[in-house]
């Protein structure tokens, strides 16, 4: 909650928001808490505000003080940053949201049916006041905007009552500080891939001279936002994540890589590391079961979302450098696929025997790492990675573990000067999206061509077998 001088209502809205909700937070088992950050307010709201904590001392109420006015983007980034709940609800510090609503937004939170719900005031089904005329108008066009950038239709895109999972909001670099990160909030969202949900609310709308405090110009910076974010801000506050994001726009390299990988499966597939599906969803057509697995959680949220309808795959947390994991999946799949995993891992002499063991007898191996510990640089330290394999290497630890009928294939000649000189050269700690737009334009002529280059492969392919 924001608080910019509100001593007029601060202390019944506090009552409110701890009041109204609070036998559905009983039955719920709900244990919230409040943060307040008090916006450089020059009345008594502050004041108010610990008079509201000492009466309540049950209340889990934390007050941040600032000196001056951030905005109330700054503010709430600002709250965010301190919240360690599961679930965040922005509630504003006057009585236009009514927190009577908290089960509205909540409830398909906590039925994992959404990980952001945005209550709309525009939607039939609550008492609302109406809005005045040029702010729904203003409204409508904002809505309009960030649904067309990110292909999803909104109704009220800036509502102020917005509820959302604390670790995925975390994550996301969130940069205005002003009415603007309301629009910035959902592009983001969006851009993950996030599930979205609607639900109406009640809304009590207060006009200028009752203390509402957006103008018109604040349309204008939403506007703005709107486009910064959708164009130029990564939607990942790792670096490796925003990485991993990128290659998703590289369809036809992954489809390259697929085409390459997919005549290796057969039937039921495990695949070890998937991130967010960036080839889950081209490997997985004509497996007779396919299961994909990670082991972060965000990772495994979007990779749910994106993959909603193909129930012909699971998705699951595996971590195959962990015994009891290695355990519960031993001799459960025909093929496994580890693809950019094996370079990550500390001890991946113990995670080549791991896939192994995962692997029903005259099961396959579908392995591939980068190549080549003298293109070693910047962009593996950004990737956290441990190493870049030889062929020599990677043959001997899979023969260790046990693989039998090993074929190794280079792959990716075209991308290894590109990576040498962003990575080794000039240092770069991101992909650069013009230079991966047009590697990518190029993959139908470079795939033809690959293995006419006079240089190695950026990445091996290990093909292994387990014997009968």
């Amino acid at each position: 909650m924001s608080v910019f001088n509100e001593a007029n209502s601060i202390g019944a809205v506090l009552d409110r928001v701890v009041s109204a909700p609070a036998t559905y937070f009983q039955n719920e088992h709900i244990v919230p808490e409040l943060i307040v950050v008090d916006n450089g307010s020059r009345d008594r709201s502050h004041e108010l505000v610990e008079e509201f904590a000492q009466a309540h001392p049950e209340v889990a109420l934390r007050l941040i003080q600032l000196e001056t006015n951030i905005g109330k983007g700054g503010a709430i980034r600002m709250a965010l940053a301190e919240a360690r709940s599961d679930f965040c609800i922005i509630q504003d510090a006057d009585f236009e949201y009514d927190p009577a609503d908290y089960q509205r937004l909540l409830r398909p939170l906590l039925a994992d049916d959404a990980d952001v719900v945005l209550g709309s005031r525009v939607m039939y089904g609550a008492q609302r006041r109406p809005l005045g005329f040029w702010q729904a108008v203003a409204n409508r066009v904002i809505s309009g905007v960030a649904g067309m950038a990110v292909g999803l239709a909104f109704s009220d895109v800036e509502t102020g009552f917005k509820a959302f999972r604390t670790s995925l909001a975390k994550s996301i670099p969130l940069l205005s500080n002003t009415f603007g990160l309301d629009p910035e909030l959902v592009i983001q969202f969006a851009k993950r891939r996030a599930r979205f949900v609607e639900v109406p609310i009640s809304y009590r709308g207060r006009t200028y001279e009752e203390g509402k405090k957006i103008r018109p110009l604040d349309a204008l910076d939403a506007l703005w936002i709107i486009f910064r974010t959708s164009v130029f801000t990564e939607a990942h506050k790792d670096p490796a994540a925003c990485i991993l994001a990128a290659m998703s726009s590289a369809k036809r390299f992954n489809r390259w890589m697929a085409d390459t990988l997919a005549p290796r499966l057969r039937g039921e597939v495990l695949e070890l590391g998937a991130g967010i599906g960036n080839l889950t969803l081209l490997l997985s057509r004509g497996a007779h079961r396919y299961l994909a697995t990670d082991t972060d959680d965000e990772h495994l949220r979007e990779l749910r979302s994106r993959l909603e309808y193909r129930l012909d795959i699971d998705v699951g947390q595996f971590d195959f450098s962990v015994t009891s994991d290695v355990r519960r999946f031993q001799q459960s799949a025909d093929t496994v696929v580890c693809l950019n995993v094996l370079e990550h891992v500390p001890d991946d002499t113990t995670a080549f025997e791991n896939i192994r063991c995962c692997l029903r007898p005259g099961g396959t191996a579908v392995i591939l790492v980068p190549q080549g510990p003298e293109l070693f640089g910047s962009l593996d330290e950004v990737l956290r990675h441990k190493r870049r394999y030889t062929r020599q290497d990677l043959r001997e630890k899979m023969s260790a573990a046990g693989f039998k009928s090993l074929e190794i294939i280079d792959f990716n000649r075209a991308s290894r000067p590109g990576w040498f000189l962003n990575s080794r050269v000039l240092r770069r700690r991101r992909l650069s999206r013009v230079q991966l737009y047009v590697f990518d334009l190029l993959v139908p002529l470079l795939r033809r061509i690959d293995d006419k280059f006079p240089w190695p492969g950026n990445s091996l392919i290990a093909i292994g077998k387990v014997g009968d």
